[in-house]
Order: C-alpha cells, then sequence, then structure tokens
C-alpha cells in the first residue's frame, strides 16, 4: 500500500493499482476482496453509479443535470440481494443524507456504513 493525503485529511491508499480514498476504505475493499474469493458474496463493484433523479430537458437542452450517488461498494450476497457500502469517517454533508433517502426510495437499498 503506498499512502497520500487529501483534502479531508484522509490518507490515500494504493492496493492493486486502485487509489482510494482513505485507508479504511482500501482496508474495505481487501476484506470484500476475501469475502468474494470465499465465496461469502458473488459479486462486488466499486464506484457503482445509481440516479436518483433522472436529468430534465427542455426540448433537446438539459436545464438540469441528473442526480446521481456513486457507492464506495457494491455487493451481491449469495442470497442474490444486492447491498451498497459506503465507508465513512465521519458524517459527511447533508447532501448525503438526502442522496441515501433517495436511494432508498427510488432503488429499494439502504446504505450500510462501515
Amino acid at each position: 500500500m503506498r499512502f497520500k493525503s487529501n483534502k479531508y485529511r484522509n490518507i490515500k491508499a494504493v492496493v492493486d493499482g486502485i487509489t482510494f480514498d482513505s485507508r479504511k476504505e482500501a482496508r474495505t475493499y481487501q476484506d470484500l476482496k476475501l469475502m468474494l474469493q470465499a465465496g461469502d458474496i458473488r459479486e462486488l463493484e466499486r464506484q457503482k453509479r445509481f440516479e436518483l433523479v433522472p436529468a430534465q430537458y427542455v426540448g433537446k437542452k438539459c436545464v438540469e443535470r441528473s442526480v446521481v450517488y456513486v457507492a464506495d461498494f457494491y455487493v451481491v450476497r449469495r442470497d442474490g440481494t444486492g447491498e451498497v457500502l459506503d465507508t465513512k469517517g465521519m458524517k459527511t454533508l447533508p447532501v448525503y443524507v438526502i442522496k441515501r433517502k433517495l436511494l432508498r426510495w427510488f432503488h429499494g437499498l439502504t446504505i450500510k456504513e462501515v
């Protein structure tokens, strides 16, 4: 692992050639990789995008961009259920709370904060 600091005072980490925003996120990735190899989860996806509100157009002109939530990790459990994982050192902006609620409303998914 290599380390580098960012604006939130987290230290960036590189694992398997992938740069993570924090050491905690990198450790979570390593744990999830082990779970995938052990068969505890069937799929592992990083930075999965979920559209929460579609872009709005007037004619062909986009007047409002879409609102998306980008999950740190999305896993599919053995039973086929999906789970969103977000590594948080601390609660962030109020916009996160709104996106968390929209993700549940529109996609039926809850965010498990690790």
